[in-house]
């Protein structure tokens, strides 16, 4: 018994124990001081549904040894204007998200090839580059969004005619286009998105099938030895690329999955701070910045989700204070520079 436990934590990490232990503290605690326990477990879910594939596009290139993908907001862009060409064209219901999807894949391809041809030439600073790429990447399309030919009404600028808005919304296209299919609500307060969770489910899937392949093999090949993989004849550099372009169109597809669930498309700087979430879940799941598996995605999402929503609930209610939006934003940066700096090591 004693050496199972020890192999758990081992196996597990500390860090990970502590936060599922604290999580599991809030849902106790969450009844005694006035907080709904089965509309918090249903925020929480929603949540995991909503962030999983973002935080699912992070494997391919931490498997491929090019870090965690800080460039996340190039392929969020790609679902942006995925999103907004799809309500220009005015489609409504699933064909709508469907057609966001097929406008948003290609141009995620093409601007992850970019991408990727810009890390292969700064082998070593990767994260650092990458980090640039996302923050600039959103200030021009900053430009864009206001210069881009759109005319649909319900996105322009009322005053001015032209111009996207800041936050548009999706209802009335394609709201809860994946959420309203095969939902469970029990009662008047829980309530799970099974058609959202099917198709993370699905997308994870081919992931994970992906990587057993022999170009997903070759790919942690390179990313956990380099040398030993170009010895061996296998195009680095080209590998390199193709999780680049796997994790950006990832991107696009987890903003789309994210916004028909959120209700709103957010332009501008929305983007600017989703990749640091992304990044901190699945270092909390327990990946490193050279390996990376579906239950990093799925764990580290659950915790990070989890404590983002209990712990603003849980402290207002006992506080008697309207501050959940600064809890919310010192829990989520604590939990980023957390995560961002941990040294411990765990097998899984």
């Amino acid at each position: 018994m004693k050496g199972k436990l020890h192999e758990f934590i081992e196996n597990a990490g500390w860090p990970r124990i502590i936060i599922a232990l604290f999580l599991l503290a809030l849902f106790v605690a969450a009844p005694f001081v006035g907080v709904r326990l089965d509309a918090s477990i249903s925020d929480t879910l929603v949540r995991v549904g909503m962030n999983g594939i973002l935080v699912l596009a992070m494997v391919p290139m931490i498997q491929s040894g090019c870090g965690l993908n800080f460039g996340l907001p190039l392929g969020i862009i790609a679902g942006l204007l995925g999103a907004v060409t799809s309500i220009q064209i005015g489609v409504e219901g699933a064909i709508g998200f469907v057609i966001a999807l097929a406008i948003a894949v290609p141009i995620a391809a093409v601007l992850g090839w970019m991408y990727g041809q810009l890390l292969n030439k700064v082998k070593g600073d990767e994260m650092m580059i990458a980090t640039y790429v996302g923050f600039s990447s959103v200030a021009l399309m900053c430009i864009a969004w206001l210069l881009l030919p759109y005319t649909s009404p319900t996105m322009i600028w009322g005053y001015g005619g032209s111009g996207l808005r800041t936050t548009i919304s999706v209802e009335g296209f394609w709201l809860n286009a994946l959420s309203q299919y095969v939902n469970i609500r029990i009662g008047e307060f829980f309530y799970i998105p099974v058609g959202m969770f099917l198709f993370f489910a699905f997308v994870a899937f081919l992931v994970w099938a992906f990587f057993r392949t022999k170009t997903g093999t070759a790919i942690t090949a390179v990313g956990s030895n380099p040398e030993f993989a170009r010895a061996s004849g296998i195009n680095v550099d080209k590998m390199r690329t193709i999780s680049v372009v796997m994790s950006t169109v990832l991107g696009a597809i987890g903003i789309l999955v994210y916004e028909q669930s959120f209700g709103f498309i957010q332009l501008y700087m929305g983007p600017f701070y989703m990749a640091f979430p992304a990044v901190a879940a699945i270092l909390l799941g327990g990946a490193t910045v050279n390996k990376a598996t579906m239950v990093n995605v799925v764990v580290g999402t659950f915790l990070f989700q989890g404590i983002l929503t209990m712990t603003p609930s849980v402290i207002n209610s006992v506080m008697q204070t309207d501050m959940s939006e600064v809890i919310r934003i010192i829990v989520s940066n604590g939990m980023i520079l957390y995560a961002l700096t941990r040294k411990v090591t765990v097998k899984r």
